[in-house]
């Protein structure tokens, strides 16, 4: 350990390498890296590099989108997705233009299985969306799964089976002809299941599971066997699903394995070459993107790259990257905030602030250069559109440091970067948290530094921590009109039912509210709605302050009001009381309309 308590590091030490140039001084490390072997040595890709087309190819039109959210994201989670935001998910997706999405592994749990006869019971799957079911090769498996999707107007039931060497000797105990035949059987059993629904659209899948570590003639031996098993034509097409399950190598090496199948596939106009890349080297985007120049069509991914280690794809950077192209993402991401919510709620993980596109901080410069290269960008875009008789919004976009326009995703990028600029001057989140106890989440950190820096710009002083806390006092905390909710009570009359009872006063005088709900604040809203106010909690942060008897808590709400998105904020010693107030504050402020603009954000 240092003397500061920082653990030491082994400094590489020795000899510099022969043949290294005189400016590289860099020595070698202690890292066992002599026990792994490189990609080459365990798997050979017969492709001659003289007839590689991928390398000078471009992407000129979107894939067919599939999102796995629901079955490869929800397995990765600590807490799966219960029910609602399931549903949530689905319905989020549906509504982005996704036409083809995987639901679930209905043989593996009941909840799976309940989820699919859900949609289909309520009646939630548009005519124009195909439900894909996910599923081993085994015959009692196979059939609960095509019990699911009974009643389902266009289904895919995907099929897989680990086909690489290490799999087949150490997890299945196969060899290759064993592995060949126990596929075949699992194929067979897939398309009987659909026979017995004479006139139902029911399409197939197959993923040789760790592909990208497979033999390619292995793989394509076995492709080729079930596109003649399930008589694959151009109108009633077999996927072939290729997975860099475990990302082992370069995404060049990927996208000649790619290429390889795209040559050599047997029916190649009746197979939809699909890839499902996943992230442990970090190049998860990078081999989505190879793959499609070298030939595939269908990409499996998540939004936001949930997935196990270090996720899936991520379907959000890769449609916003053909967007920055000039190529329609045929994915609406328009209102980006509501999306990354929406995940965020079902997943309950955070995306991360840095996230391309869709994190809070992507479109911020602390920078002055930057700011200064993007206000003058910002001014010469307005002159461009005004020449060629434009809007601004659909003027051609070339703005330094900013890959895409943020109104184009919803975001209004100089709110954002005047708060950041002025937040990283004050250490507006570090003062509220070490001289008040309050750990703002981070949207409310931007909208509170809207109001900071309009109190600091005619002074243009430093303010100082009790400043600060006066200063978010006045504007979340004693928020009392235009409406004030008193004498309030909450019932609990059956389990998960609840009944919100209280006075409203506002301009129109005094009157009683009622309301229920699933939980205390959903009754609350209830009972504002009934009263005239729509009130839709979009995010709830809550956390104790002070220790013993002095522990109050403090609830942070972000509302949308009558279409407005506010943040607000209640402090008392019940964690309930503190939620009313909280509500009650966005609703006022949202309501009140003091600072024109502040603490907007997209919604």
């Amino acid at each position: 350990m240092t003397e500061d308590g920082f653990p030491t590091l082994r400094t590489p030490a020795g000899p510099i390498p022969d043949g290294r140039p005189h400016w590289n001084r860099q020595r070698s490390s202690a890292m066992p890296y002599h026990r792994y072997r490189p990609a080459h040595e365990r798997v050979r890709v017969e492709i001659d590099p003289d007839r590689r087309t991928w390398p000078t190819r471009r992407i000129e039109q979107a894939p067919l989108w599939v999102p796995v959210d629901l079955r490869d994201g929800n397995q990765a989670l600590a807490e799966p997705m219960d029910p609602a935001r399931k549903r949530r998910m689905f319905d989020l997706q549906v509504a982005m233009g996704f036409k083809e999405i995987e639901v679930g592994y209905p043989s593996a749990s009941r909840a799976d299985y309940d989820f699919v006869r859900h949609l289909v019971e309520s009646d939630a799957v548009p005519d124009d969306v195909t439900i894909v079911v996910f599923t081993a090769a085994r015959t009692d498996l196979i059939e609960r799964t095509h019990r699911s999707i009974e009643g389902l107007p266009h289904t895919v039931v995907h099929m897989y089976t680990a086909t690489a060497p290490t799999w087949r000797d150490v997890v299945l105990g196969h060899d290759r002809a064993a592995l060949h035949g126990l596929i075949l059987a699992g194929a067979k059993d897939v398309a009987r299941g659909a026979d017995a629904r004479p006139g139902a659209d029911i399409r197939f899948e197959f993923s040789p599971e760790v592909f990208n570590l497979t033999e390619p003639d292995y793989v394509l031996e076995v492709c080729d066997s079930l596109t003649e098993l399930w008589d694959a034509s151009p109108d009633r097409p077999v996927i072939h699903n290729l997975p860099a399950t475990v990302e082992i190598a370069t995404p060049n090496v990927y996208a000649d394995q790619i290429e390889y199948m795209h040559r050599h596939l047997a029916r190649r106009d009746a197979v939809i070459l699909s890839v499902h890349p996943h992230n442990d080297r970090g190049t998860g985007v990078a081999c989505a993107e190879l793959a499609l120049l070298a030939g595939a069509q269908r990409i499996e991914g998540c939004l936001f790259g949930n997935g196990e280690r270090t996720g899936n794809v991520d379907l959000v950077t890769l449609a916003l990257n053909l967007h920055t192209q000039g190529v329609d993402p045929m994915i609406d991401f328009s209102d980006i905030d509501e999306i990354r919510r929406t995940v965020e709620y079902a997943n309950r993980i955070e995306v991360p602030a840095r996230h391309p596109y869709g994190g809070d901080l992507v479109y911020t410069a602390f920078s002055g250069t930057h700011q200064d290269a993007i206000g003058k960008g910002f001014a010469h875009h307005a002159r461009q559109a005004e020449r060629l008789g434009s809007t601004a919004a659909q003027a051609p976009w070339d703005v330094p440091y900013l890959p895409i326009d943020p109104a184009d995703v919803g975001r209004d990028y100089e709110a954002v970067i005047r708060v950041n600029s002025q937040s990283g001057k004050g250490g507006i989140a570090y003062l509220m948290q070490s001289a008040h106890g309050l750990d703002l989440p981070r949207r409310l950190r931007i909208e509170f530094s809207r109001v900071v820096q309009e109190a600091t710009d005619d002074s243009g002083e430093e303010i100082t921590a009790a400043e600060l806390g006066a200063l978010f006092q006045g504007e979340y905390l004693d928020r009392h009109s235009p409406i004030e909710v008193t004498e309030w009570r909450v019932q609990e009359g059956e389990p998960g039912r609840h009944r919100f009872t209280g006075t409203l006063t506002d301009a129109a005088g005094r009157r009683p509210v009622d309301g229920t709900g699933n939980g205390p604040l959903s009754a609350l809203t209830s009972a504002l709605g009934a009263a005239g106010i729509r009130v839709e909690i979009l995010d709830y942060v809550e956390h104790s302050i002070g220790a013993g008897g002095d522990r109050q808590a403090a609830s942070y709400l972000e509302c949308r009001v009558d279409g407005v998105t506010r943040w607000g904020v209640g402090i008392d010693t019940s964690i309930l009381a503190a939620s009313v107030r909280a509500t009650i504050s966005a609703v006022n402020r949202a309501r009140a309309g003091e600072r024109e603009g502040v603490g907007v954000l997209p919604g």
